[in-house]
């Protein structure tokens, strides 16, 4: 290890010394929901869980983190796997429990995009990364333990971002397949966010072997390919996998009423019909407890929702909305000032945030009982 990416480490294990809340029981106690979540607040940057019960919203164990989380992963024995938002460098597993952390940093030419899953066996950990030589996408398999890299695969694309394993076979796709959301932008290592060539870009949905990393199957929106693909959430009422999108048309109308979801079924990929203007930006998806999805449009301040085949149902108000997570007969969106927990019958509560100073990221992950 080189004396620069050392000194890295250890200023992070002694960032994470100090910004670790430790965890009380009293916090999250019988009875409510716990939700994990990524933000930022008075210019820190945190992950940690929130407790939702009745009307509301309190803090629980937290982490503050070195730059901004995107994508969480809860494991099953309750930790925590988060990646760092593209062009992030570092990965981490966190225990709410007792506040004990594991680190790694990203090679000096791989950069994280934000999303880290377990395989559907849990023997495998895979990244979504891109290659800063050539701007080529890459999936990252790592040690479960370790979280160190043992093999790398083609993303087939660039700008690889969410990726999810099939929960059940859908078509010729077995369980466990893993998906991916190439997001298709590209961009240059020294410019970081900053999006360049459009007319180059190519989004694309694809299905990898999780065995080998073999492509196994892509699909893209051809009559629109200014359609960023990003999210992933899978339905399993209508057993179809939703997309959340995002429009970089250059025409400031296209992207004003671009659609902000996808549908595939296994077979094709298609955008959501009927929907109004809604601003071209999807900012998470999640399934609706009953089938169907939510997308959140935080710049046009709602939450839209969709059976399961695509078709606009209607959209509710929420500024800001981001966040989204559901559990059996409930979903909830974060937004600017407070969150929403919605049954499934459509009674809202509304839950303020425990500061005025949080601004939540995309994600929601539901912790369970």
């Amino acid at each position: 290890m080189g004396t620069d990416a050392l000194s890295r480490r250890r200023a992070l294990q002694a960032l994470a010394l100090l910004g670790t809340t430790p965890w009380h029981g009293h916090l999250l106690a019988a009875g409510g929901t716990t939700l994990l979540a990524a933000w930022q607040q008075d210019e820190e940057q945190h992950i940690g869980q929130f407790h939702a019960n009745g009307d509301t919203l309190v803090q629980g164990p937290t982490l503050v983190v070195p730059t901004r989380a995107h994508g969480l992963c809860l494991e099953p024995q309750g930790s925590v796997l988060a990646a760092a938002r593209r062009p992030g460098d570092w990965l981490l597993r966190w225990d709410p429990r007792d506040g004990r952390t594991q680190w790694l940093w990203a090679d000096d030419d791989r950069r994280f995009n934000g999303h880290v899953i377990r395989s559907a066996a849990g023997q495998r950990v895979w990244t979504t990364e891109t290659d800063l030589d050539t701007a080529r996408g890459r999936i990252g398999v790592r040690d479960v333990r370790s979280l160190d890299k043992d093999d790398e695969w083609a993303s087939h694309g660039m700008d690889p971002h969410q990726l999810l394993a099939l929960p059940e076979a859908l078509g010729a796709f077995p369980a466990g397949t893993l998906i991916v959301a190439n997001g298709g932008i590209p961009t240059l290592p020294e410019t970081g966010r900053l999006k360049r060539s459009l007319d180059r870009m190519d989004a694309s949905l694809v299905a990898l072997h999780p065995g080998s990393g073999e492509l196994i199957g892509q699909w893209r929106l051809a009559q629109d390919p200014y359609l960023s693909i990003r999210h992933l959430a899978w339905d399993p009422v209508s057993r179809t996998l939703g997309i959340a999108l995002q429009a970089e048309h250059r025409d400031v109308g296209a992207r004003r009423a671009a659609p902000v979801l996808a549908i595939w079924d296994g077979r094709r990929l298609a955008t959501a019909q009927g929907q109004p203007p809604l601003e071209g930006y999807g900012g998470d998806i999640c399934a609706l407890p009953g089938g169907g999805f939510a997308v959140s449009c935080p710049r046009a301040d709602r939450v839209a929702l969709y059976d399961g085949r695509g078709r606009f149902l209607r959209a509710i108000a929420h500024p800001q909305a981001y966040a989204l997570g559901a559990a059996p007969g409930y979903w909830w969106s974060g937004g600017r000032d407070a969150t929403l927990a919605v049954e499934g019958s459509g009674l809202t509560r509304v839950l303020p945030h425990p500061a005025a100073t949080m601004v939540f990221d995309n994600h929601w992950q539901i912790v369970p009982a």
